[in-house]
């Protein structure tokens, strides 16, 4: 039988507290411990009921959920699923958020149809519970310096097309370490594709501030979008995302498409097209996530002649896709997070 996972719900909407721990409590697996206001009677709540998961509204009056988690996160590390708006200001404050130790993210709907988000926090809690956040203990926020333009698409770039390609995939924890992965990469870095588990509109979001940290160009993808060298082409979230040769070198196909391994977009649809259309011209990389989707396709890589490794269980937030990438061979080895950017230049030598 799982273990039962206690929950603290913070929320400064009375109405909203008593909607999620109605729902939350349905599942026998979770244990609504007690609710929140505000962090400051939240701070209280965690030293009395030292709960396994928190979920936190990103706008709340006196100190909102970014700041409360700066302050939480190196006294009392536990993981964290934002409850967020759809709003462009959500949006930001979610990928803000992120960096400052949250583990995921679920999305209030538009439509006021509050099941499917029920549905959604119940298993990023239950994936939370099992989420490695020690390293927060004792350590101080540093605002991330902005190294690019800000603006995707807009650095001096060459259009050289690629002639390798790097292909990674990311989930629960991905956001903060693909940061640390995309800017370590030199500015003429080779062509690079990204499939990161996240929802429509975030994902434009977040490849601009990637954009405006990292010394590559990084974008959302679109249709269309030729693979250059020194550009990072992020996946966008809800459509599928394929690599296909075009003229003398690859460009991606986003569309339209069924859920793959629970996943749309998919790490597993992406790495299985890049095993069949780019080959041993591939490195790829597997980043922390739970499930394991994209296990197969890196492994097809594998044997496609391409070189691959996975994020070693220390560093991930959740040691799942690259677990199962590395059991089923499709990884060749476990590499420590600050040290990926690094390995996969090295492949290419």
């Amino acid at each position: 039988m799982a273990r039962m996972v206690r929950v603290l719900i913070i929320d400064d909407s009375p109405l909203v507290r008593r909607i999620l721990s109605d729902g939350l409590s349905k599942d026998q697996n979770i244990n609504v411990c007690g609710s929140a206001s505000d962090p400051y009677q939240a701070r209280d709540e965690i030293v009395k009921l030292r709960p396994d998961v928190l979920t936190l509204d990103v706008e709340m009056p006196k100190m909102n959920g970014v700041e409360f988690l700066r302050k939480l996160m190196p006294q009392y590390p536990i993981p964290v699923v934002m409850v967020s708006s759809l709003t462009e200001r959500g949006q930001k404050t979610t990928l803000e958020a992120m960096a400052a130790g949250a583990v995921d993210f679920v999305a209030k709907p538009k439509d006021g149809n509050l099941d499917q988000m029920i549905d959604e926090l119940k298993t990023k809690i239950k994936i939370a519970s099992t989420a490695n956040v020690s390293h927060w203990k004792h350590k101080q926020y540093e605002p991330t310096t902005t190294g690019g333009s800000g603006v995707a698409g807009t650095k001096a770039a060459g259009q050289t097309l690629s002639t390798r390609i790097c292909a990674i995939g990311a989930s629960t924890g991905g956001t903060e370490a693909l940061r640390e992965v995309i800017c370590g990469f030199p500015k003429n870095f080779i062509g690079t594709v990204v499939v990161q588990h996240m929802p429509a509109g975030f994902t434009k979001m977040f490849a601009d501030r990637l954009n405006g940290l990292a010394q590559v160009i990084v974008k959302e993808a679109a249709d269309g979008d030729v693979i250059y060298d020194g550009r990072v082409l992020i996946a966008p979230g809800g459509k599928q995302l394929e690599v296909i040769r075009s003229g003398m070198g690859w460009c991606v196909r986003c569309f339209d498409a069924p859920l793959c391994c629970g996943h749309r977009p998919s790490v597993e649809q992406m790495m299985f097209s890049v095993a069949k259309n780019v080959g041993k011209k591939a490195i790829g990389a597997m980043l922390t996530g739970m499930g394991a989707d994209g296990a197969n396709g890196m492994k097809a890589m594998r044997d496609a002649g391409a070189r691959c490794i996975a994020q070693d269980e220390a560093t991930c937030v959740v040691f799942g896709m690259p677990k199962e990438a590395y059991e089923k061979g499709g990884a060749e080895s476990l590499v420590p997070l600050p040290r990926i950017a690094q390995t996969l230049a090295g492949l290419l030598r």
